[in-house]
């Protein structure tokens, strides 16, 4: 068997196990060997039904029936109650003030139960166990590959990430046959042998059969170990070839007079804080040499990246392009910041976004010579008027992609459409990019269409991401932190509320919309899901939501929803009239964690908010922070979260005293553990992946072998495996 066979021509595959291996992206025996376990059951430290005793901490295996509820005689509490067998003996469960248990379950479920065992010897029962739902029950003992050499030290059950069609047990035993095949005969291992002694790695076929099939704890620790640093590692290589790749391109070198820089920013209505003069700093450094610069501008909503993106595209387009030979230096000084002609393009994710931009841009450069321009799918705009200088106006896109390809409109902002064929510059050195979208090289010369030079690249992003991670992910940036807010912003006040003091939440909300202000309430999913199913009773819903406040809290209000399911056209116009306050209070969905500014809407209400991380709550409440006037934030838990513990509490309440997003972002990834960060998902990493993103060692570690392999063989030619891993790495891995 060869790792490269595709599996149902070595193993028997029914139909329905083809189809859910599709799901999970396994056609290939080096697909089935590297879906890893995400978790390990320790077997042996669970006991049997059959041998509970009285006073003791169980564990238990098993299936449960009899679901129902009760109050108890004397107090009249809810009770709820059932049994649970594992094929040695049946006992009695009972969850006390509960009573939601018995429709979190269904009679038949499989569940990993752990509670103390109560009562007396003739009716025992075990008390409040916390449960664990399972597609499947553990492979039994005497399944274990290791039960006839008696050197198995634990009894280690390996979980599987599943589907519908295949199990934890049917990946266990598949594993075993590949093994039994001699497959790991076959395997070359892409890790260079020093970088793998260097660290302590075992070799791949090691590191396979201690993660399938592990004998000790360590044995599947050091596995993962080896799983994870080879993940980092060809990120890591990945963008190191970008960062190089740009490197070796030319872009338009320029000088900017620093006097006429200060002219500009001093008559911003504010002033600018140490950080957004840092960041402006080293963009404008970036800027006097020919060396493309790539960097990502983070900081938090309200933090000025709007002001940094302004002052540096004035930069731009108050420098003349490089005559003669590329890379000439060209001064730029007040006497002639008329007459650049070096062009910016300034993508935003959304139409309604794009237009903010404009509106913003126009402010900073209503009084200058500069002409702005916009394109988006429903129309252009430019600014000045011609008929009304203190105005923008409405023209044709021929007409604008004219003045853009000659040149006169230093200034374009847009959406996607900036990417369209018809979208020509004459000489594009910036382009700074908003949240939600990724730059590659290969956009950055679509953008330029036939110029020779690379456009510099300014990448923005409000989104809290711990430093590993930025570190990972983002490897082919340079990395600018505004880690400070603009002076006399006030602080968002926000509370954690229960759900028995909502009340006062709704009074607090019916105040502030008498004073005409608006609010964002934002609910954890879109429908009402099936009640006979686990915890839909408990969990709130967009439309469900809407329609209760309506009908029994805000009678009076305006009230709109929004959520994913939406089209576009139809989100842009409910977000355009929460914007003209045609609509008072907007229920949504975390669709608007990145989104428009609405200085007018203070509150926000976040139900369930135990079921969002930290970063995405950070980013939700930022969007009430935009104006003067003081923000709110309730974040309120949902009743089933009640019983959870102090650790929920413990994150919500970091919430109240984090000083920014990006504290917040590293809280998240040590409480929660990165594979619940908010975005791992997003940046296609695996679970294994996010797991390492919590050792800066191992990232940092990754980072240097990766540069240091790129530095002596740049195209990988050396090492054809690993480019072979770096081509596959392009399809899933993506920054958005």
């Amino acid at each position: 068997m060869q790792p490269d066979d595709i599996l149902m021509t070595q193993v028997r595959i029914d139909a329905t196990h083809q189809k859910a291996l599709g799901r999970l992206g396994i056609e290939t025996v080096s697909d089935l060997l590297y879906h890893l376990p995400t978790r390990y059951e320790d077997v042996s430290a669970v006991q049997s039904v059959g041998s509970l005793t009285v006073g003791e901490d169980a564990s238990v295996y098993g299936v449960v029936g009899g679901l129902k509820t009760r109050k108890a005689w004397k107090s009249r509490k809810p009770i709820a109650e059932g049994w649970v067998e594992d094929g040695t003996a049946r006992m009695k469960i009972m969850w006390f003030n509960q009573p939601y248990m018995a429709k979190m379950l269904t009679d038949g479920a499989y569940v990993k139960l752990a509670g103390k065992v109560s009562g007396s010897a003739e009716k025992p029962y075990l008390a409040n166990p916390e449960i664990e739902t399972l597609k499947n029950l553990p492979i039994d003992r005497h399944d274990s590959i290791f039960r006839d050499t008696g050197d198995s030290t634990e009894t280690l059950y390996p979980v599987y990430r599943e589907t519908k069609g295949v199990t934890s047990k049917w990946f266990f035993h598949t594993v075993q046959k590949c093994f039994a095949s001699g497959v790991l005969d076959n395997l070359i291992d892409p890790i260079p042998k020093n970088i793998r002694k260097t660290y302590n790695l075992p070799d791949l076929s090691t590191a396979l059969i201690w993660i399938h099939t592990p004998k000790k704890t360590e044995h599947a620790e050091s596995a993962r170990k080896r799983f994870a640093f080879e993940e980092v590692f060809y990120i890591q290589l990945k963008k190191a070839q970008e960062r190089a790749e740009v490197s070796a391109a030319t872009s338009y070198r320029f000088n900017t007079d620093s006097e006429h820089i200060r002219t500009f920013v001093d008559r911003f209505p504010f002033t600018l804080t140490s950080a957004q003069q840092n960041a402006i700093k080293d963009i404008l450094t970036d800027f006097g040499t020919t060396r493309p610069m790539s960097r990502l501008l983070e900081g938090d909503v309200g933090s000025g990246k709007t002001a940094v993106a302004a002052t540096t595209a004035y930069a731009v387009a108050t420098s003349r392009p490089p005559e003669g030979t590329k890379g000439n230096e060209h001064s730029t000084s007040a006497k002639n910041i008329a007459f650049g002609n070096l062009q910016v393009a300034y993508m935003a994710p959304t139409e309604i976004l794009a237009k903010q931009h404009f509106e913003s841009f126009i402010e900073y450069f209503k009084h200058l010579p500069i002409q702005i321009g916009l394109i988006t799918g429903s129309g252009c705009m430019k600014f000045p008027s011609k008929v009304s200088p203190d105005k923008p106006t409405k023209l044709s896109k021929a007409q604008l992609l004219r003045w853009v390809k000659n040149g006169e409109i230093p200034i374009l902002i847009g959406t996607h459409a900036l990417m369209y064929k018809s979208v020509e510059f004459k000489h594009l050195a910036y382009v700074i990019i908003d949240e939600q979208h990724r730059f590659g090289t290969s956009q950055r010369r679509a953008l330029a269409k036939k110029d020779v030079r690379l456009p510099h690249l300014l990448s923005m992003t409000a989104t809290p991401i711990p430093r590993t991670l930025a570190l990972t992910v983002y490897g082919d940036l340079d990395i600018t932190l505004l880690d400070e807010m603009p002076r006399g912003r006030k602080p968002i006040i926000t509370k954690i509320v229960v759900p028995t003091k909502t009340k006062e939440v709704y009074e607090h909300v019916r105040s502030e919309l008498a004073t005409g202000r608006q609010a964002y309430v934002i609910c954890p999913r879109i429908d009402e899901p099936d009640p006979e199913k686990e915890t839909a009773l408990r969990l709130k819903s967009v439309k469900a939501e809407a329609v209760r406040l309506k009908k029994d809290v805000f009678p009076d209000a305006h009230i709109a929803i929004l959520h994913s399911k939406m089209t576009p056209k139809e989100k842009e116009e409910v977000m355009q009239d929460f914007l003209d306050h045609r609509i008072d209070i907007l229920v949504a969905t975390s669709v608007v964690e990145v989104g428009v500014n609405v200085p007018n809407a203070t509150n926000i209400i976040i139900e369930g908010a135990e079921r969002f991380g930290l970063s995405q709550l950070h980013q939700l409440r930022g969007r009430v922070i935009r104006s003067e006037h003081q923000a709110y934030c309730f974040a309120v838990t949902s009743k089933d979260s009640q019983g959870r513990g102090g650790k929920t509490l413990e994150r919500l309440k970091a919430l109240t005293t984090a000083k920014n997003g990006f504290e917040l972002a590293e809280f998240d990834l040590a409480l929660r553990g990165s594979g619940e960060l908010y975005g791992g998902k997003q940046w296609g990493l695996t679970d294994l992946g996010m797991e390492a993103i919590k050792n800066i060692k191992m990232v940092e570690a990754a980072r240097k072998e990766a540069s240091a392999l790129v530095a002596t063989d740049p195209t990988l030619k050396k090492h054809p495996l690993i480019a072979t891993k770096i081509a596959a790495l392009g399809e899933t891995l993506h920054m958005e």
